[in-house]
């Protein structure tokens, strides 16, 4: 059930600061309105570094409960430190998630044995299926492919997100991989490529915005109709590039303001992005017919 596209969610925020769960409600019934395969709130694009723990599982059992049983989400239960991962990971368990995501831990800068043995005790103590998060120019850590692998044999570790950017790591972790172990592209921009090469799909940044037509795009690679993503996929790469103008999730919250879905709030230190920007990004979404 990991795979095709799901949305790695944004956290809308009120003029005030706080959670805006009316606009979280409104976020999640465009994405199932628009045929996303699974929900992901609380990674990196849902600015899971500054919210307090209460509000991230505030933000977990909104989606759960909105969603109502109709796409699997993967909560992002992530931290550098093992026992408050185990600790999210329970509760979101508790309030019927699918799955977790387990960010590689952040700042600590572990051995590769300590990426496993962090990993092995969230699966060991959590009956609950585990995506592993590689995004290494995040974390300051990279999970080499021999680590994959070895947590691909635990039984509930079951796919990883690749957002290292390496294509050849991500061909060496398909090579090698159990057959019913996933491999999801973290970056838009790789979704195809990667989908093409064996992959089950992508946690997408962009589907915020565009959910069919990422759909689309996924499911003609997934069905071997190259022609037809390889062109969605140029078609799109615009949009693909204008989410990383700025540090991800400024970029896609600004757009998601401007189509009047959410308010332009940002929790610092993440800031709202530069005019420049604002004004490139208007011009993005024109020409893909969303303003």
């Amino acid at each position: 059930m990991i795979s095709g596209v799901m949305t790695a969610l944004v956290t809308p925020f009120t003029a005030a600061g706080r959670v805006d769960g009316e606009a979280l409600d409104r976020l999640v019934d465009f994405q199932l309105e628009h045929g996303v395969d699974a929900l992901v709130p609380m990674g990196t694009t849902g600015e899971s570094p500054t919210v307090s723990h209460e509000e991230n599982m505030e933000v977990v059992e909104r989606v759960i409960r909105r969603v109502d049983g109709r796409v699997p989400v993967i909560a992002g239960t992530g931290s550098n430190s093992t026992d408050e991962a185990i600790r999210m990971t329970k509760i979101a368990k508790t309030l019927g998630a699918y799955a977790s995501l387990q960010v590689a831990p952040y700042y600590n800068k572990p051995t590769q044995e300590g990426l496993f043995r962090h990993f092995s005790t969230i699966a060991d103590a959590v009956d609950i299926p585990m995506v592993l998060y590689n995004i290494k120019g995040r974390t300051g850590v990279n999970i080499e492919t021999p680590t994959v692998i070895r947590l691909a044999e635990h039984p509930n570790i079951i796919a990883v997100k690749e957002a290292s950017g390496d294509l050849n790591q991500m061909m060496d972790v398909l090579d090698a991989k159990p057959k019913d172990f996933m491999v999801v592209s973290g970056d838009d921009n790789l979704a195809v490529p990667l989908t093409l090469m064996g992959g089950a799909g992508v946690i997408s940044v962009a589907s915020n915005i565009i959910p069919r037509y990422m759909s689309q795009m996924i499911d003609a690679a997934r069905k071997g109709n190259v022609e037809k993503a390889r062109a969605m996929h140029y078609e799109l790469l615009p949009l693909f590039k204008g989410m990383f103008l700025e540090t991800n999730p400024i970029p896609v919250k600004s757009c998601l303001a401007q189509m009047g879905l959410i308010e332009p709030v940002w929790r610092l230190p993440l800031c709202p992005p530069s005019e420049a920007t604002v004004t490139r990004l208007k011009g993005i979404l024109k020409a893909q017919g969303l303003l």
